[in-house]
């Protein structure tokens, strides 16, 4: 795609960057097969190439934003299919990063929605306040048919019909740890979102880690990885969130022996993996978020399901393998999940589209809840057609998105490869007669 830069608008980095993905936009349109909004909407500027088209015009020009730019723009879920199926290379995650720092510091959003994103920038990277704010949303949650028929914010309603009704924590099994050879290290990032939403996650994947020969380090001082804000333009607090973990981070690898910086949300590892790029120019960090993004993995890459291990009671149950966009498309990590949920002995189905995301995206299905409603519902018509007994998935978003109406148990994938290695039930599953046959 043929660009018209001023020489000084590219001595600033982020354009430069932003300049080279347009160019390399070859106007194929294979983006719009896949592109979630554009199967929905069907209009071009709701499509990869379309909001490339807008965002070059608003960038080269250096226009100010309007809603005929920001409403595309808002409507991506930055669930990245586009760079699979992408024949080119176009990098969109970082061309859509910049425009949306860019709407951030040029457009005033109307004052509900400034509201709604300066509450969830405030609330959901802290555990503290999430957990407080989860209380309350649960006690008015029986209130949702009413503030509906009151006329109330359709993101309001989104926000109360996403809060679960509890949080699912572990329940620890008798097991007893195999002697193994020690692995090494490895630091398992506990979250923001995920750890008070569902704690028994993380606790799963230690017990993994640990059966695979890892000491499992949860470093004191972590934050949020910023992707929360990130997603919305907050390119400052995404970049002031990295700092602080690498420096949490970066005094622990100093002592060695680190083999990886483990997430089980398929999010945060996608933004752990861009650290290195987020930070390009800061050449105080520079170095150091390149070190921590080399050592990023997703829980999936480090755990093995050896065959000695294998469970012949996982055999009778049917997992729906639900493959999380930050995982597939994000970190290209797509056919070893199902391949360790196989190993582990459990019948694995794959739903079909796949590749489309299920509407949860960060905080997607609340700034954007008809969408992402028409998405989810997409995903689940599928999934009824299989009749799994269960749904797995990588990314704590999507179970929380599924879990409302999928009508079967959603859990992590690491929750059944703990179980079948020797962990306790995954507690959504704990009422499946298969489950409850399989633990006497």
């Amino acid at each position: 795609m043929k660009t018209d830069f001023a020489p000084a608008q590219l001595s600033d980095p982020a354009m430069v960057s932003s300049e080279a993905i347009i160019r390399s936009c070859v106007h194929c349109g294979f983006c719009t097969a896949t592109c979630p909004t554009y199967l929905l909407l069907g209009d071009e500027r709701d499509s990869p190439r379309g909001r490339i088209y807008l965002i070059k015009d608003m960038l080269e020009n250096n226009r100010a934003p309007s809603r005929d730019v920001v409403d595309p723009l808002d409507r991506c879920l930055s669930c990245l299919s586009c760079m699979t199926t992408c024949p080119s290379d176009v990098h969109y995650m970082h061309l859509v990063d910049h425009a949306r720092a860019y709407i951030e510091e040029n457009y005033r959003r109307p004052l509900g929605d400034r509201v709604l994103r300066a509450l969830l920038a405030f609330i959901l990277p802290y555990p503290g306040r999430f957990r407080a704010a989860l209380a309350l949303a649960r006690a008015v949650k029986p209130l949702v048919p009413l503030f509906r028929r009151l006329g109330l914010p359709g993101s309001f309603i989104a926000m109360l019909e996403l809060v679960p009704d509890f949080s699912l924590r572990d329940v620890r099994g008798d097991e007893t740890l195999p002697t193994v050879a020690r692995r090494g290290r490895a630091i398992l990032l506990r979250g923001c979102a995920e750890s008070v939403l569902q704690p028994a996650i993380g606790a799963a994947a230690k017990r993994a880690l640990e059966r695979e020969g890892y000491e499992v380090v949860v470093v004191r001082g972590e934050t949020c990885c910023g992707s929360l804000v990130h997603h919305m333009g907050r390119e400052a607090d995404a970049a002031a969130a990295a700092r602080r973990n690498i420096d949490a981070w970066t005094a622990e690898i100093e002592k060695g022996d680190i083999v990886g910086i483990v997430s089980t949300a398929a999010g945060c590892g996608t933004t752990l993996k861009n650290y290195g790029f987020l930070l390009r120019n800061d050449r105080a960090y520079a170095r150091k978020a390149e070190a921590v993004s080399s050592l990023a993995r997703d829980i999936s890459e480090l755990v093995e399901v050896p065959s000695s291990r294998r469970s012949p009671a996982a055999a009778a149950i049917t997992v729906a393998y639900h493959s999380a966009c930050s995982l597939q498309h994000g970190q290209k990590i797509h056919e070893r999940p199902m391949r360790l949920l196989a190993a582990a002995g459990f019948a694995v189905a794959s739903i079909p589209e796949g590749h489309l995301c299920c509407g949860s995206a960060g905080v997607y299905n609340i700034l954007q809840p008809d969408i992402a409603g028409r998405l989810r519902s997409r995903k689940l018509e599928h999934i009824e057609r299989l009749a799994p007994d269960i749904v797995a998935a990588g990314n704590i978003g999507c179970i929380v998105q599924l879990s409302q109406a999928a009508g079967r148990p959603v859990v992590h994938t690491i929750e059944l490869l703990d179980w079948a290695g020797g962990g306790p039930i995954p507690a959504a599953c704990r009422t499946l007669s298969q489950f409850a046959a399989s633990s006497e």
